[in-house]
């Protein structure tokens, strides 16, 4: 995959997931102040998925809209004391520095160098969630997923949490998890694994936005997945 389809892809991808973003705050009861930040934000994640497909024929592009974005999500922050989405928010953040980075500096390398860095931190993203969750005693024991299914505000209904009074099932739905992620970074050994790998990676964010409601997390984390093709191709030649 080239560097350029890679950044325009990834850019476009991400463009949706925060046009989508913006239509979840803006079709709500928001605050004058909220919809002076995500109308904006509507119309140049808008405009750089046009720019990204090559409907808007303007020299870099790209680069001002994602800077646009940037300043735009610097606005945001402090309106919600911080990235209120959590993870979501902090890999959107990086995203648009990252493609901010390799779409306008100067040099070829360090275009590079910013692009890059987001497909390793995508790549670290799920070898230390695993390393996270199997160093935990309640995941190792199946408790983990029991606890969130039960307790958590996260099911997106309650049939679901029917799911903590099956044990054997989540122990096995633990483990099946925790062995992904921390077996994740070997996909980048060839083209088929990381092509699985991802399928599967995003399969797995698709559940959790059915069951959890985390939908955000499922766009986000796909948006990045053209980082983590590129670097591969990059480091393997």
């Amino acid at each position: 995959m080239t560097f350029d389809l890679a950044t325009h892809l990834t850019a476009a991808a991400l463009a949706l997931a925060f046009a989508q973003q913006s239509v979840e705050h803006l079709a709500g009861a928001a605050a004058v102040q909220e919809r002076w930040l995500f109308a904006p934000r509507l119309a140049l994640s808008v405009l750089l998925f046009l720019a990204c497909i090559g409907v808007l024929p303007v020299a870099n592009a790209a680069g001002v809209l994602t800077l646009a974005l940037l300043a735009n999500h610097l606005l945001i922050l402090p309106f919600f004391n911080g990235p209120y989405n959590g993870g979501a928010d902090r890999m959107g953040l990086l995203m648009l520095v990252c493609l901010a980075g390799a779409f306008t500096l100067p040099d070829v390398r360090w275009r590079e160098l910013a692009f890059g860095y987001l497909g390793m931190q995508l790549l670290l993203s799920y070898a230390m969630a695993g390393w996270v969750k199997i160093a935990n005693p309640a995941w190792r024991r199946g408790e983990a997923l029991r606890d969130v299914f039960r307790f958590s505000a996260y099911p997106a209904g309650e049939n679901i949490r029917q799911l903590a009074d099956r044990p054997r099932l989540l122990w096995v739905a633990g483990w099946a998890v925790m062995l992904f992620e921390l077996a994740f970074p070997l996909a980048m050994l060839s083209r088929p694994a990381l092509l699985a790998a991802l399928a599967i990676a995003a399969s797995f964010h698709l559940a959790n936005a059915c069951l959890f409601g985390l939908n955000r997390f499922f766009w986000i984390w796909i948006a990045a997945y053209p980082s983590l093709l590129w670097l591969q191709d990059r480091l393997l030649g």
